[in-house]
């Protein structure tokens, strides 16, 4: 704020010295007739209500103008593919303001730090939601056979390990993930969510819900409640990217069972697409790191598909 003052002050010169005399409160005066039009200010963050010499400037005189920061992540490449209600692609989440990719392969692609990663969703605040397309390895949830994601192991090393082998950092925000414990065969979608949504731990990298792999599934009308997917899982594993395209034997999710005994049981989701309880934590399962990307990110290039994965800036 300072230098952005030592600057407007060295081009305005005269109108500082007519403002002083005049009123004695010399920037806001200068900047009524001697503007600079090469000095552009940006006040947003306090919602153009700054109390500072730039902010009365800017909405005193509107003289200087707020700068542009352009679209968010989400809202290019909301521009860029089609809004879509059956087969593969991306869809208007009816629980949630949020955009699902969907169907048995998707052009959710994308690249970041030099891996391919999957695009599960477009977050209302303009970030991305990605899962990385490979496995990083089979590992336990928490070693101390604990169900709380805040404390688990498998949290920690996401957080610490893995994230320091990641490059572009910059690019990923911390954001809450859904830790809440879920009744066991939900038969109700909206109440899963609920009680996913009940629980947030705040954090940079991640595993996905059991939601968000329900919500992979574009046959909705066979699969997207636990007890659906059950009951049709020789179909659904087929009409879910993560189930038909993804390499794995079972992988973890962030979601702990809610039951009567309070066991250690947290949900993993087999190769065959049936969603199993496991009842030692410190079980060994493959893990799919989940980040979301800043709304700051440039979408620069790609079309989503496997051979030309959207590029980011």
């Amino acid at each position: 704020m300072v230098e952005k003052v030592k600057r407007f002050l060295k081009k305005n010169i005269l109108g500082i010295i007519i403002g002083g005399l005049i009123f004695g409160t010399a920037g806001v005066y200068a900047a009524t007739y001697f503007p600079s039009g090469d000095v552009t200010y940006d006040n947003s963050e306090s919602g153009l209500k700054s109390t500072d010499v730039q902010g009365a400037i800017d909405e005193l005189y509107n003289v200087c103008v707020p700068s542009e920061t352009g679209p968010s992540a989400g809202e290019q490449l909301l521009d860029k593919v089609n809004i879509v209600t059956s087969g593969d692609g991306l869809y208007k989440d009816e629980y949630e303001d949020r955009y699902f990719y969907k169907g048995s392969n998707p052009n959710n692609y994308i690249n970041f730090s030099n891996s391919l990663w999957r695009i599960i969703s477009v977050e209302n605040d303009g970030t991305i939601k990605i899962m990385r397309n490979d496995s990083i390895g089979d590992m336990a949830w928490d070693t101390s056979v604990g169900v709380y994601w805040g404390t688990a192991s498998l949290n920690v090393y996401l957080n610490n390990s893995f994230f320091a082998t990641l490059s572009d950092v910059n690019k990923i925000v911390s954001k809450n993930f859904s830790i809440g414990e879920v009744t066991l065969n939900n038969s109700s979608l909206k109440s899963q969510i609920e009680e996913e949504n009940a629980i947030l731990f705040n954090t940079k990298v991640g595993i996905i819900t059991v939601s968000e792999f329900l919500r992979s599934n574009s046959n909705i009308s066979q699969c997207s409640t636990f007890l659906l997917n059950s009951d049709n899982r020789k179909i659904c594993v087929n009409t879910s990217w993560i189930t038909n395209t993804l390499s794995f034997d079972n992988f973890w999710t962030i979601t702990p069972v809610k039951n009567s005994y309070n066991s250690p049981y947290v949900y993993s989701i087999g190769s065959n697409g049936y969603i199993d309880y496991i009842s030692n934590s410190n079980f060994k399962n493959y893990v799919f790191p989940v980040i979301y990307l800043s709304s700051d990110v440039k979408i620069t290039g790609g079309d989503g598909s496997k051979n030309n994965p959207f590029v980011i800036e």
